[in-house]
């Protein structure tokens, strides 16, 4: 279903947090919108390749990457295997790496930035907690909505009529 997120702030004002604008647009779907899973990560992605190996049911995966830019969280095979698995989004507060391949991908990905170089592997990290970056708070099961203007999140999944 489609949306633009500026129509949904004039008409949810004041049930929507709206993300400062800090994040760039790197997949080919520009717009999407999903209930939100969360992972609270630094410079390891093992936890993001853990929740996008699951079936993603329509999700946006959130990742708190604590903003780093010293590596990539996702990449092409993460995000070719999130949208394999289901998930509608990636949202990334850090970077990605493999941009140019995730821009032909029918997924949707904003992140911070890119880097090339890879994180590492330990599993550390937490899963399903609230996140707070870009003077928001997404907790899992939120809704995410977001497209080329920005990103809102409400409590409750929005009437897009």
């Amino acid at each position: 279903m489609s949306f633009a997120t500026a129509d949904l702030y004039d008409k949810y004002e004041d049930q929507l947090q709206i993300a400062t604008p800090i994040f760039n647009d790197y997949g080919g779907n520009i717009q999407f919108s999903g209930p939100a899973s969360t992972v609270k990560v630094f410079a390891d992605n093992s936890l993001v390749r853990a929740a996008l190996e699951e079936a993603g049911d329509g999700r946006v995966l959130v990742v708190d990457g604590g903003g780093s830019l010293n590596c990539a969280l996702l990449g092409d095979m993460l995000a070719d295997l999130g949208f394999k698995n289901g998930w509608v989004g990636v949202i990334v507060y850090g970077c990605i790496r493999d941009s140019a391949a995730i821009a032909n991908m029918k997924i949707g990905v904003k992140a911070l930035n890119t880097n090339p170089k890879k994180s590492v592997k330990r599993g550390e990290g937490q899963r399903n907690v609230s996140v707070s970056f870009a003077d928001v708070t997404i907790a899992p099961g939120n809704y995410i909505y977001a497209d080329v203007d920005g990103i809102v999140i409400s409590q409750n999944k929005l009437d897009l009529s």
